[in-house]
């Protein structure tokens, strides 16, 4: 039976906050197979900052992920919905402690906006799961087709040498095209196309933005 969140909902939806924000992120898998930390003495120092500034940015967009996601789980209506959304959101905090753990080997940090990033998304995740369950949905399919592009643009942009990095990206992309498979299979509805590119303009911003602070 579908229901609205309660108190303790709300509390455990400030506990995720928190921990997203604050706490260091445990994976639950294993960092994507690479070669030894010690290959990274082939890139240059341009390199390694170029791919700082990506890793950076792909770390920023898991953080608004996990608010997207924790947003849509908490105002979720079906129950399995719910379910699903707090499974992405599992899957991506892997992601989130890979591309943590990348930027500290290249002696680099996260965006210090994070909890702008944080924020701003739980606001747009609760905003599109009030408009109901297949909204919400359809909102997990079409980030995700974006996310995917945008990682496969990062595969083109990383140093051809950063085979650490790479990797952490082809399984965040491979991740991403599942998410949105399952939102599909789940009877996500098809979102309009301004709302689209509202979405990709969003993005945009935080990308950019993201990639300097």
């Amino acid at each position: 039976m579908a229901r609205g969140p309660n108190l303790d909902t709300f509390i455990s939806a400030a506990d995720r906050a928190l921990r997203s924000l604050l706490a260091p992120p445990a994976a639950g898998r294993p960092v994507p197979e690479t070669p030894k930390l010690e290959d990274d003495a082939v890139l240059s120092t341009d390199e390694k900052r170029e791919s700082a500034a990506l890793m950076r940015v792909n770390h920023a967009g898991e953080v608004a992920a996990q608010a997207l996601y924790h947003a849509q789980a908490l105002f979720a209506r079906d129950p399995k919905v719910r379910e699903f959304m707090l499974h992405a959101a599992r899957e991506e905090t892997d992601h989130l402690a890979w591309c943590e753990g990348r930027l500290k080997e290249l002696g680099a940090r996260p965006s210090v906006l994070n909890p702008l990033w944080y924020a701003g998304s739980f606001g747009i995740g609760a905003l599109a799961a009030l408009m109901g369950d297949k909204a919400s949905l359809g909102f997990v399919a079409e980030t995700e087709r974006q996310v995917e592009g945008h990682l496969k643009s990062h595969l083109d942009q990383l140093p051809a040498d950063d085979a650490r990095s790479r990797a952490i990206v082809e399984a965040m992309c491979h991740d991403e095209a599942g998410h949105g498979r399952q939102a599909e299979s789940a009877g996500a509805a098809s979102l309009p196309g301004p709302v689209r590119e509202l979405m990709r303009r969003t993005a945009r911003v935080m990308t950019h933005t993201a990639y300097r602070f």
